[in-house]
């Protein structure tokens, strides 16, 4: 059973950084970010390939959040910065069998529990 660990929310003033990490048990898989914020549903983030040769981001946050990740570590990370009020949701990180990532949820074989970010006025 594949297990995925977020970590690296909380709350942070509107503007600011925060750099959130996933880690997951065994090998390494195609891994995307998504967000859930109260009463919305779950929105595509950011993904990244295997390799880390390719990345596709959500337009909410093009400009603004990087992910990356660290094969060696099995840890996939999303670098948000210029944070807004409305970057405030639950965080998931999802894999999947395979070397490319996916936008759709549905796509995703393995989530982690979530982790919460809040930007705050």
């Amino acid at each position: 059973q594949v297990q995925l660990v977020e970590s690296g929310g909380g709350l942070v003033q509107a503007g600011g950084s925060l750099r959130l990490s996933c880690a997951a048990s065994g090998r390494s898989y195609a891994m995307g970010w998504f967000r859930q914020a109260p009463g919305k549903e779950r929105e595509f983030v950011a993904a990244i390939n295997l390799s880390g040769s390719s990345t596709s981001y959500g337009d909410s946050v093009k400009g603004r959040f990087t992910i990356s990740r660290d094969n060696a570590k099995n840890t996939v990370y999303l670098q948000m910065n210029s944070l807004k009020l409305e970057d405030s949701a639950v965080y998931y990180c999802a894999a999947r069998g395979g070397t490319w990532y996916a936008k759709s949820e549905s796509a995703y074989d393995y989530w982690g529990q979530g982790t919460q970010v809040t930007v705050s006025s």
